[in-house]
């Protein structure tokens, strides 16, 4: 069953989805005895791209539904001997892997900044190494896309916004970024499958091409309006903006749904065409404005009177980030048995590269909020926190003894951003570049 609406569907097993260089490490490990050593490992992102004040976490659900798949069947076996990319005793571990470990992370819709332990996953080495590919590739796609929405969300101050990016990107991360962006706030999706798989409200109308088809403007329009009714969206821009209003509100009447506006500059067409539908008695057409918008062109078409965007490109592109450059870390090994011994003692590791340094050790973290409910500080700590005075724990179970346990419906996390935006510090809603909202802090701080 899927995180969402309905369950999206899925390969025989997601295992290949992953790098050589994964089960190389396991046959490896199992060569050295140290495949069932346990191992901690952590999702966080150094910074954040773009310098924007704060991420969005998304993709958790997704990769839920993708862990629960993570097999390797006859086929993916034949395929790994034949390649000669594994050996006997790696194809027959291979052969019944199930994870078996712990997997904590941040809530879907919640915030992040640089640090944020977003995902920490526990096992027996051979386990949890082979999961860094699918985990990074879900959460630095899902992440990036919902990180975008929110600021366009946040540009767009009430007004909605459609995703209608799907012809832009992979036929399957179109769908990955329908779920983000409604995630974040997005109203509705272009996508079907998005729809089906994940139960993101569905919209649209009708392409240049309809119009091109017909005679004439007049009789597209007609056409539309006898299938859809008055209350569609009439897409005026295909010859002449004033024109296609004139026949638009004349074939409708006054109470016509919407007009879309694709190309021009758009303020300037935009506020023209306002003026003439209310002349027209038309005051209660709505106009939608589309065509290459991000979070900047929306911000500054704040003062024009319009109703609500569609925004493709820069959507399912990041607006400009396309990943969320996070990365998946060993932060600690166990030095005294395997995973599934009684307390075995944890040894913290960290990579000391020069630019790519990681802090050692397993982490919890905490949303630090003064007297008014406002975030100040990231607190990420080696003690796990019970019911802090101060903040909230972000750290949620998903997965215990390979059981998952984390799921919720999409209404939850989209609910939930919400509450974490309105939580932060008012520069956070800034599009201008800067210093993350608040600061991250570790206790205790090994440098």
């Amino acid at each position: 069953m899927s995180t969402d609406q309905a369950s999206p569907e899925q390969p025989a097993g997601t295992g290949l989805l992953t790098d050589h260089y994964e089960l190389t490490m396991v046959r490896a490990a199992l060569h050295s005895g140290t495949a069932h050593r346990r191992a901690v490992f952590e999702v966080f992102a150094r910074h954040l791209p773009s310098g924007r004040r704060y991420g969005v976490v998304a993709g958790a659900g997704r990769l839920l539904d993708a862990l629960e798949q993570f097999r390797f069947g006859a086929a993916e076996l034949e395929f790994l001997e034949r390649g000669e990319i594994v050996d006997a005793p790696t194809l027959d571990y291979l052969s019944s892997y199930r994870f078996s470990g712990n997997i904590w992370g941040y809530a879907e819709g919640d915030c992040y900044f640089p640090g944020s332990p977003i995902l920490v996953v526990e096992g027996p080495f051979a386990e949890a190494v082979i999961l860094e590919t699918l985990a990074l590739s879900i959460l630095n796609h899902d992440c990036a896309i919902a990180s975008a929405a929110s600021r366009m969300v946040t540009a767009a101050a009430g007004r909605p916004i459609i995703e209608m990016g799907s012809r832009r990107t992979h036929e399957r991360a179109a769908v990955a970024a329908a779920r983000a962006a409604y995630l974040a706030g997005f109203v509705a999706t272009s996508n079907l499958r998005a729809g089906l798989d994940y139960g993101v409200p569905t919209s649209g109308t009708s392409a240049h091409a309809f119009t091109l088809l017909h005679d004439d403007e007049p009789g597209a329009f007609a056409a539309q309006l006898e299938a859809l009714g008055t209350g569609t969206t009439l897409l005026v821009d295909t010859y002449d903006v004033p024109s296609a209003i004139e026949t638009a509100v004349k074939l409708a009447g006054p109470n016509l749904g919407a007009i879309r506006i694709d190309s021009g500059d758009l303020a300037v067409v935009a506020r023209e065409a306002r003026s003439q539908l209310d002349s027209l008695g038309a005051e209660r057409t709505r106009i939608i404005l589309t065509g290459d918008l991000d979070e900047f062109s929306i911000a500054a078409l704040a003062a024009e009177r319009v109703d609500g965007y569609g925004v493709g490109t820069s959507l399912v592109t990041g607006s400009g980030a396309p990943t969320a450059a996070l990365v998946y870390k060993l932060v600690a090994r166990g030095a005294d048995g395997p995973f599934g011994t009684p307390a075995p003692t944890l040894v913290p590791v960290a990579k000391r590269s020069v630019g790519k340094p990681s802090r050692g050790g397993r982490k919890w973290a905490v949303r630090q909020l003064d007297d008014t409910g406002t975030a100040v500080t990231e607190l990420v700590t080696d003690a796990e926190p019970h019911d802090p005075p101060d903040g909230r724990p972000l750290l949620r179970p998903l997965v215990l003894d390979g059981e998952i346990v984390g799921r919720e419906p999409l209404a939850a996390a989209r609910a939930r951003h919400q509450a974490a935006v309105a939580e932060l510090p008012a520069h956070a809603q800034q599009l201008s570049r800067g210093y993350p909202a608040i600061p991250t802090v570790f206790e205790p701080d090994d440098g």
